[in-house]
């Protein structure tokens, strides 16, 4: 490893998942795979060779596969629960010498025997986690990829895992702020409206790992990758110093790109429903250039 590792941020339900898996099929990353998750580590440089090789279809889930990670299993046995689960972003003022020796030997170990690999690619969801992986690895570039957030809210409704029905007493984010409340309670506490302020927690989580960070730190919309994958690909290769190559090529045309299903939100809300998202982070989405309805 040549270069500082790197680190695909995101809310989640975001488009980070793609993205993480484009960049990964340069032939210069080193990533955790899903069979490393579930502990078999044996021919960890022969996974990625053959997931390089193959079509973007055995990465779906749903299905006997092969994939990069967000490794949250293997996190937690090597490394904390606490990386994995956080009841709020972690700083800097978390991270002890013993986590960051067991980080350290955890990104070291995945690119042992990687020949060709520079950087180490990982990517997490929820809270940024972002001052604290800084903290650890004082070099490390960040890319977060945002998504309009009536989507990601409207996604996370669907999703079987998503605790917003029980309320911020057992959901994943812990109690409101009081303004937070209020908002959700001006908007007459519904789920739709709960769902993107969860979105606007985290962005602005993220947003203020951003001002720490400064460089080091790139901001790419989701909904920019699937118009333009080569100008947003690019920057996100440049940011983690890598650079767009012919079999970087190769690999990314594996994936048919589509901004088909960007706006499913207004099929699967109602509109007062899409009204009360924006209510709660109309500001947030107009920070990103997201019109509202």
């Amino acid at each position: 490893m040549t270069l500082p590792p790197a680190f695909i941020l995101g809310t989640g339900r975001c488009g980070s998942t793609l993205v993480h898996e484009l960049i990964a099929r340069h032939p210069a990353t080193g990533f955790v795979t899903n069979l490393d998750d579930l502990g078999i580590r044996q021919g960890n440089a022969q996974q990625l060779t053959l997931w390089r090789r193959l079509p973007a279809a055995v990465s779906e889930k749903g299905r006997a596969r092969l994939a990069p990670s967000e490794g949250y299993r293997v996190l937690s046995r090597e490394v904390s629960p606490m990386l994995v689960d956080p009841a709020a972003d972690l700083t800097a003022a978390d991270l002890t010498p013993w986590l960051a020796g067991r980080l350290h030997t955890f990104v070291e170990k995945r690119m042992a025997g990687l020949d060709s690999a520079e950087v180490f690619l990982h990517k997490f969801t929820g809270w940024p986690r972002a001052r604290f992986l800084a903290a650890a690895f004082p070099d490390a570039r960040f890319v977060h990829i945002v998504r309009d957030g009536r989507a990601v809210a409207n996604s996370w409704l669907q999703m079987d895992w998503w605790k917003g029905h029980l309320g911020p007493a057992g959901w994943h984010f812990g109690e409101l702020s009081p303004e937070l409340d209020a908002a959700w309670s001006a908007s007459g506490r519904s789920q739709p409206a709960l769902a993107a302020i969860a979105w606007r927690l985290l962005v602005d989580a993220h947003e203020e790992c951003a001002t720490e960070l400064g460089e080091r730190w790139l901001t790419v919309r989701y909904e920019d990758v699937l118009e333009d994958s080569t100008t947003q690909l690019t920057a996100i290769l440049e940011h983690i110093g890598l650079s767009y190559t012919e079999a970087f090529e190769a690999g990314i045309a594996r994936y048919s790109l589509t901004s088909g299903r960007k706006a499913a939100y207004l099929r699967d809300l109602f509109p007062e429903q899409v009204a009360a998202m924006e209510s709660v982070a109309g500001a947030q989405l107009a920070r990103y250039a997201y019109d509202l309805t």
